[in-house]
């Protein structure tokens, strides 16, 4: 039987036999939710490569206490993938971080695009940005992912232009675009960065810009897939192609 999973904020330096106390919202979903009791298996991580599996020793209101008997070490896995999110309207954008989380993603960036329907600014920012990291580290623990997705703060274009400047591998999902997504050389480590428009389409101007700087312009086939659907298709697609999926 798979092995619940929860967050803790550290496990380094951690070894075989140590105690782990899990405080607050975690250990008080596990104990009052999930009703863990003493003696039952549970494993845990914290998002940055430490992965412990043990036994419940002690639980308390919003405290468990888990005897680590196996310690590991996962490393980051390569390429790196950055998806560059255009900000949806309604939920769709917590669906696409979902599933970009659970198929390996290593950062998630909000971005106001152009055409973006919805606008993040003041409170409305905070509590979306809150419910996409939430969205998250749900999805990582579920997926049972040793590196959590890191949800970073809303970028502006020229900050998404950067990225693309510094990556292995630029991809700019594009509806107008005729090279394929499958002609792209994926690097087996790196990083690799893809961008995904709003449900209004990229402008021209941003078009212009993120070719600039070294973001190819793809299509993934035919039909012109939703901006929470976009990019995890064409992540997915290549990852097929590197050692990871290999």
């Amino acid at each position: 039987m798979t092995l619940p999973v929860h967050w803790v904020e550290s496990l380094a330096g951690l070894r075989r036999g140590d105690e782990v106390v899990v405080e607050g919202d975690e250990a008080h979903h596990a104990v009052a939710v999930r009703r863990m009791r003493a003696g039952e298996g549970v494993a845990l991580t914290d998002g940055r490569g430490h992965r412990v599996t043990g036994v419940v020793t002690e639980t308390g209101r919003r405290r468990l206490v888990v005897a680590a008997h196996e310690v590991e070490t996962v490393p980051e896995p390569t390429p790196a993938f950055t998806v560059v999110q255009a900000v949806p309207k309604g939920d769709r954008g917590e669906l696409a971080v979902e599933v970009l989380t659970e198929i390996g993603v290593a950062r998630i960036v909000p971005w106001a695009a152009s055409r973006s329907v919805a606008v993040w600014r003041g409170e409305r920012a905070a509590k979306s940005l809150a419910r996409w990291r939430a969205t998250a580290r749900e999805a990582a623990k579920q997926s049972r992912r040793a590196w959590f997705s890191e949800v970073t703060e809303p970028m502006t274009t020229d900050d998404v232009t950067s990225l693309l400047a510094g990556a292995g591998l630029g991809v700019v999902l594009h509806e107008t675009a005729s090279r394929p997504l499958a002609s792209l050389e994926v690097p087996a480590t790196g990083s690799v960065v893809v961008v995904v428009g709003p449900e209004g389409g990229l402008t021209d101007e941003e078009v212009s810009r993120l070719a600039g700087a070294g973001g190819h312009g793809v299509r993934l086939g035919p039909e012109v897939l939703r901006t929470s659907t976009a990019g995890v298709a064409a992540v997915a697609a290549l990852l097929a192609r590197t050692p990871r999926w290999g």
